[in-house]
């Protein structure tokens, strides 16, 4: 039996810091006065798939991370409202190479006993193939009935809908808001793209007319009709925005020694296995704090440099939230 080694030239760490100083030159923009001195680019990235946790380690310690954030930066967000022209609301969320797809449909259902005054909503988060590579045809993703439990969750905590808002007539007709929300390319901080494109669907939602048949049914009213066909008054007369009390935001965080990093891509996510996700309403009042075990505890002072990163996160995503509302408006 023949063996093969391979020596890759590691041991001297004068490759990997011209690497870091090539990084921050190209972050900020300036004359590439490295790049004669790099080192072949197949030997980082060799080095890179091989030895992952040292390859990061080197970039924390010199406070940069390999796509030249800042350890407590998170990427580049865009929202995009009324993607689905056939849904009554609907968003494109992305964070990064992070995407969302989120669409409500409204349909009229009878209320609970329990609940006569109140609608429901009914979330499902898809992770098709196309996502991920790491999704396979046929295979239901681990990570998609998680993410959905834990939207379930922070929509129902944060107090962001109002249920009796659904309400149409007490104890006979209510909305019921069917929110589907699909990954469209899963590049870490899933939870927290998805959260995103709920929250801007729910703002872009118009609820639909209806009005009461002669029969004493709820049925939709088409824009031509106005109600006009109808002995009784519409339940509402035009189409109106859902009021939402508090929207909810998230970071994502990962933690690794003393390091805390923000908005992990789904390659950190990978070497740096134990994550924090903090989610804040409006006011900046905390809604939860969910850690899915991990080797890091976190201790007192890291929970609240996570929660002090959700907040001024939090702060950006809305101005970011607030810009496609105005930009809807205007067109």
């Amino acid at each position: 039996m023949t063996f093969f080694f391979f020596f890759f030239p590691f041991s001297d760490h004068n490759w990997f810091s011209v690497y870091v100083k090539q990084i921050i030159v190209q972050t900020m923009g300036l004359p590439n006065a490295a790049s004669g001195d790099l080192s072949s680019q197949m030997e980082v990235d060799a080095f890179r798939r091989l030895f992952p946790i040292q390859f990061y380690e080197r970039h924390l310690a010199e406070s940069i991370r390999p796509d030249g954030r800042a350890l407590g930066k998170a990427r580049d967000t865009t929202i995009a409202l009324g993607p689905v022209s056939s849904a009554n609301g609907s968003a494109l969320a992305k964070i990064g190479s992070t995407t969302m797809l989120a669409a409500i449909k409204m349909e009229v259902m009878t209320p609970s006993v329990e609940s006569p005054d109140e609608g429901c909503i009914a979330l499902d988060f898809h992770m098709p193939p196309v996502c991920s590579p790491i999704v396979r045809p046929g295979r239901p993703a681990e990570a998609a009935p998680v993410i959905s439990k834990q939207l379930s969750d922070t929509i129902s905590s944060s107090g962001m809908i109002d249920l009796r808002e659904l309400s149409l007539v007490k104890g006979k007709a209510a909305w019921m808001a069917y929110l589907d929300i699909y990954c469209l390319d899963a590049d870490g901080s899933l939870f927290d793209a998805a959260l995103l494109s709920a929250a801007a669907a729910f703002s872009h939602l118009q609820i639909p007319v209806v009005a009461l048949n002669d029969d004493g049914r709820v049925v939709f009213v088409s824009e031509e009709e106005g109600g006009e066909n109808f002995e009784k008054e519409p339940v509402n007369k035009e189409k109106r925005k859902l009021k939402l009390n508090s929207v909810p935001f998230s970071l994502t965080c990962l933690l690794h020694k003393k390091y805390i990093l923000a908005d992990p891509t789904a390659e950190e996510e990978s070497v740096m296995e134990t994550i924090v996700t903090v989610v804040l309403d409006s006011s900046g009042q905390l809604v939860s704090f969910y850690k899915p075990g991990g080797s890091v505890l976190a201790y007192t002072s890291a929970v609240q440099d996570c929660i002090a990163l959700t907040r001024q996160r939090s702060k950006e995503l809305q101005i970011i939230l607030d810009e496609a509302i105005s930009g809807m408006e205007i067109d």
